[in-house]
């Protein structure tokens, strides 16, 4: 059976697995990149689709996308998973790959799952093949790819950002599956409450994937009542996503999560333990308000006090480890710190200070002396010489860092609160100005 052949999977695959797209009229959400006339579906239907990679979070349609393109091509489609998979498993596809063209005239597409896990041998492996033509690579990841893989695989491949998938998308989705007879749940006499489909919708957060599979758990688990039908509650909802549905509206969530954050800006640090509270008795998930603490650490507090952002950090790592109610005493000591901790914006100042000079005013004109050496010119090897190491002149030595066009740009201003002070002083040590 081919990878993607659907029509002839199990009717015990998962439900995640038996709905998914089949073609770009079945696919769900993404509609920034499958529109009418955009280049993705432009290239899928008349299978021009080149090198690329699908970013993205988990359940968004990554791998489902890739299923797309698989039906779409009269090639051949070959999956590998980078966790798993090594150089030899590269160089058996890619020859196997030679072979096709040359016997079959057929390009050969190669489906790399978690790619961001390709070590640099495996990436070397597969460039070559990759920069000839020989295999088009369709790499999947939730990571960012410019960050986490290899440079010169991403620079020739066409990187595609998938979004986390809305809650009105998902409900359509688990509709759709509930009604449907060859592939969902449309065989069983099933009502599905409202409530529970805006719960599992809301608590899936983004994930399609586990959307479905709380529904299928759901249906599959609920005796059917005195005339056979299945009835799904809310209740019933809540214990196949293990999530409690929210004791208070979707308004009302935002109002006290924007309290909370308020709170923490404004060193109130008994309002923000109340609005804490509040939030996770109400069904909030508490990793939700831990990333949030994290943020204003860096938002609000920033290099006033350092330690902000370790106690934050080591709060959301503390509460994965423990859970639930233990977690909930290091989530309260991080917003206490962060609550009490000297504040400065300066660290949001200059990093969107930077941003904006990054985006308007660019110059990637790096000085000479900044350089890579190992590849450069004669002449650039030698200006490359001139840059001083700080640490032959105790520490620090003044000598120019940004382009010649950002010469005297100014991004990260200390304040005077908490250990900003002591910046502003170590900078006048240094004759920093």
């Amino acid at each position: 059976m081919d990878l993607f052949d659907y029509s002839e999977q199990k009717v015990s695959a998962p439900l995640a697995e038996r709905m998914r797209a089949r073609n770009l009229s079945e696919f769900i959400g993404q509609s920034h990149l499958i529109k009418e006339n955009s280049l993705l579906n432009r290239a899928i239907k008349l299978d021009r689709l080149g090198s690329c990679i699908f970013w993205g979070p988990p359940g968004c349609g990554k791998t489902t996308l890739a299923n797309v393109i698989a039906n779409g091509t009269d090639g051949r489609f070959e999956k590998l998973n980078a966790v798993s998979c090594g150089v030899a498993d590269v160089k058996r596809v890619i020859e196997e790959a030679k072979e096709n063209a040359k016997l079959y005239g057929k390009k050969t597409y190669l489906l790399l799952d978690e790619c961001h896990r390709f070590n640099k041998a495996q990436s070397d492996s597969l460039l070559p093949a990759v920069e000839k033509g020989d295999i088009i690579f369709i790499g999947s990841t939730t990571e960012n790819p410019y960050v986490s893989m290899t440079p010169a695989i991403v620079s020739r491949c066409r990187v595609f950002e998938l979004k986390r998938l809305t809650e009105k998308e998902i409900k359509g989705a688990l509709i759709k599956a509930i009604s449907d007879k060859e592939r969902g749940l449309g065989n069983y006499d099933t009502e599905v409450s409202d409530d529970a489909l805006n719960h599992i919708a809301n608590m899936s957060a983004g994930d399609l994937r586990v959307a479905y599979n709380a529904l299928e758990l759901a249906v599959l688990t609920t005796p059917p009542d005195s005339s056979g039908k299945i009835v799904v509650t809310l209740s019933d909802a809540e214990e196949s996503i293990q999530r409690k549905a929210l004791s208070y509206d979707e308004d009302l969530y935002y109002d006290i999560l924007s309290a909370f954050c308020k709170s923490l800006r404004g060193s109130d640090s008994d309002a923000a333990l109340y609005y804490m509270q509040r939030l996770v008795q109400g069904g909030c998930d508490p990793l939700l308000i831990a990333r949030r603490v994290i943020a204003h650490a860096s938002e609000d507090v920033g290099m006033a006090d350092p330690m902000a952002m370790v106690m934050a950090t080591n709060a959301l790592l503390a509460f994965e480890k423990t859970g639930l109610p233990e977690g909930l005493l290091p989530l309260s000591q991080a917003i206490i710190y962060v609550c009490e901790a000297d504040k400065s914006n300066s660290v949001v100042l200059a990093m969107n200070a930077a941003k904006d000079d990054a985006v308007n005013r660019k110059d990637d004109f790096v000085p000479k002396h900044l350089r890579n050496a190992v590849y450069a010119s004669k002449e650039d090897k030698a200006i490359s010489k001139t840059y001083k190491y700080p640490h032959d002149y105790g520490g620090y030595v003044e000598q120019q860092y940004l382009p010649d066009g950002l010469v005297g740009r100014k991004y990260y201003v200390p304040s005077d609160n908490g250990y900003e002070k002591t910046v502003k002083e170590i900078r006048r040590r240094k004759g920093k100005k």
